[in-house]
């Protein structure tokens, strides 16, 4: 499971370090994709063909299904981290993203996040009164 924030910085060859914490479930190849909020999702291989598995249950008849599964698979690289626990970002996902040098990559659970890092404090200030006020018939089972 991912969780937590982490603030790696993206080097000159659009590499970052995976967090330590991250790197054993991402050891064997990870899924970057285009993430809701202009994020980038990270996913490990096996957790993105899961993904997959359910998206091929949308109907076909489905315009919206039919557009978000070609902009989600369309950007999707598939990538191995080296030795040293680096992946790197294509520049497309990196432009989508706009990653700057700063980022923020955090645990969402299933998969993780990749953010510039002001686009994500941006975004976290925004949400946090949101987060505040939600309720159980939003989240069920939460509180």
């Amino acid at each position: 499971m991912f969780l937590g924030t982490h603030s790696p910085r993206l080097d000159e060859k659009g590499r970052l370090i995976l967090p330590a914490k991250f790197r054993e479930e991402l050891a064997d190849g990870l899924v970057l994709t285009r993430g809701q909020e202009r994020c980038i999702y990270v996913f490990s291989q096996k957790e993105f063909e899961r993904v997959h598995e359910q998206m091929r249950e949308a109907p076909l008849s489905s315009r919206q299904a039919r557009d978000y599964i070609r902009v989600f698979l369309s950007g999707a690289s598939d990538e191995v981290p080296d030795k040293q626990g680096r992946v790197t970002i294509p520049p497309t996902l990196r432009s989508y993203a706009g990653l700057g040098r700063e980022l923020v990559v955090i645990g969402a659970g299933t998969r993780a996040e990749i953010w510039d890092a002001t686009a994500w404090q941006n975004y976290l200030a925004e949400q946090e009164t949101a987060f505040s006020e939600t309720d159980e018939d939003t989240i069920p089972g939460i509180f």
